[in-house]
């Protein structure tokens, strides 16, 4: 290419723009048939038709290709931004940083425009999703309260500044209303306090949607053998409090059958633990105030109407023990002096009963109570019998006869000391 000639960029309507603008200075067509082929005004059609005259091809090229837009954000609120990206919001997806610039110093960008410049410094990289399986849609349940999506997520929340701790997560079906506690392990006694504090903002749901973990569900077959029972299931301490309250349990047969519960726990892994690391957070007490202002915010963005109207979540009886309920219970066997072993401690029951087995509840907040049909007992903690050590048995020494004169075992030795044959 010689030097001195410069390259046009057309696109494909200006070069067919331009090739229309050719015949009407060619006088094959009038302006009024170029108008109506390139639906223009003829007005318009005239004024590209004298700039062509005047510059040639590069008449039909507008003006502004390649010049800044008068709306652009400068390069000093660009710089800006992207330092205060760097300095605090690293790894902060492109929305959530625009809400937290916002949010935070007062800044706002479009997220779309945050997500080019990120990606143009190298701070954002596009991953590509693989393709979802074909698994059979379900619609969402029409009232609240209807049924809720119960979980718990275990992840590095803190990120390294504090133990790991688990998300005891409830989602209601219909709306996608969220509520979480944060504990330190997954067990009977977190998911009977998550239950009871979400009783307490909402009610009794109608039903609950969750796996088949050791908590919620005994996964052992044919606990009964007798043919009666043989179809019959014990209850863990979770399903037993449920089936007290009401409240029907549905057990997912995959991850995927409660995906709305899954899938919000992985919003919340992205949201959520930054929120915590501008916090600092550090212990679960510390978390759990984060998540309280950080639930209101999360349900006003992402909470949806109910296809119908009515709230099926139920009151609270007055008549119900719900601390009862909600507390660990354990069968035991009251001895002749009135005397009870669980969990390695011993009780001595100081009402007089002719029970013979006794129920032990555990509240949440740590109190015990022994109980009899519904009545408690008073009790206090004894010293149990102390348990008689083993004797020691002497090991004797094992005996090796030495094989006598003649024995065939004496051949071959010929080591130092060794016996040998006459």
């Amino acid at each position: 290419m010689s030097e001195g000639k410069d390259i046009l960029m057309m696109s494909r309507e200006e070069v067919q723009r331009y090739q229309i603008v050719r015949k009407v200075l060619d006088k094959i067509i009038n302006q009024q048939e170029a108008a109506e082929y390139l639906r223009r005004s003829d007005r318009q059609v005239r004024r590209i038709v004298r700039r062509v005259r005047a510059e040639g091809e590069s008449g039909v090229i507008h003006k502004l290709r390649g010049k800044a837009g008068y709306r652009r954000i400068s390069l000093k609120v660009r710089a800006r931004i992207i330092g205060l990206y760097r300095q605090q919001y690293e790894g902060f997806g492109p929305l959530l940083a625009s809400e937290k610039l916002q949010e935070r110093d007062g800044v706002k960008v479009n997220d779309e425009t945050l997500r080019l410049w990120l990606m143009q410094e190298g701070l954002w990289q596009v991953t590509r999703q693989r393709k979802p399986k074909k698994r059979s849609w379900r619609a969402r349940k029409e009232h609240l309260g209807e049924m809720v999506q119960m979980d718990g997520s275990h992840h590095d929340w803190l990120e390294g500044r504090g133990p790991w701790l688990v998300l005891m997560g409830y989602i209601d079906d219909a709306t996608s209303r969220f509520y979480g506690k944060f504990y330190e392990y997954e067990g009977t006694k977190p998911a009977m306090g998550s239950l009871k504090e979400y009783i307490n903002r909402c009610g009794i749901p109608k039903s609950i949607y969750l796996d088949k973990h050791s908590t919620y569900k005994n996964n052992q077959k044919y606990q009964y053998t007798n043919w009666p029972f043989r179809d019959k299931e014990e209850l863990t301490q979770f399903g037993r409090a449920c089936k007290q309250l009401g409240i029907e349990l549905i057990y997912a047969n995959s991850p995927q059958a409660k995906g709305r519960v899954e899938r919000v726990f992985k919003t919340h892994q992205d949201r959520l633990v930054k929120e915590l690391r501008l916090a600092q957070a550090k212990t679960c007490e510390e978390a759990n105030r984060v998540l309280t202002g950080y639930l209101p915010r999360f349900n006003q963005k992402f909470e949806v109407s109910a296809k119908e109207r009515g709230d099926l979540h139920r009151p609270v009886d007055e008549r119900i023990d719900i601390d009862e309920i909600l507390s660990v219970q354990s069968e035991h066997v009251l001895r002749n002096d009135r005397t009870v072993l669980h969990e390695k401690r011993w009780f001595q029951v100081l009402t007089r009963t002719r029970a013979e087995r006794v129920t032990v509840c555990e509240y949440l907040n740590g109190r015990i109570a022994i109980k009899h049909d519904r009545v408690s007992l008073a009790y206090k903690l004894v010293e149990g019998p102390r348990a008689k050590k083993a004797p020691v048995r002497k090991v004797k020494p094992r005996f090796h006869p030495v094989p006598p004169r003649g024995s065939y075992w004496r051949d071959g030795f010929k080591l130092k000391g060794s016996l040998t044959r006459n």
